[in-house]
């Protein structure tokens, strides 16, 4: 994925999961590494989400008690985005 000139928050948190996973190009990747020593918000957030993925990243279904396996049914059918 290439991004052109001007990176800014809203770029840095739709590239997250493409820097986390290696998989934006070079370029690209520099920008966002950039834009994160420049700011201390987007710099909080990915390592936020990078926490958060080493530890449920390995987590399963089968894994959930049946309640949390409901609730989490729940929060993803009732979640409006900009609510």
């Amino acid at each position: 994925m290439t991004v052109l000139p001007g990176l800014d928050c809203n770029h840095v948190v739709e590239l997250v999961t493409d820097l986390l996973d290696g998989d934006l190009d070079a370029v690209t990747a520099r920008r966002v590494e950039q834009h994160l020593t420049e700011c201390p918000g987007c710099d909080a957030y990915v390592e936020q989400i990078h926490r958060t993925v080493g530890a449920l990243g390995g987590a399963t279904v089968e894994g959930l008690s049946p309640q949390a396996q409901q609730e989490l049914v729940h929060a993803f059918r009732t979640f409006h985005r900009g609510a």
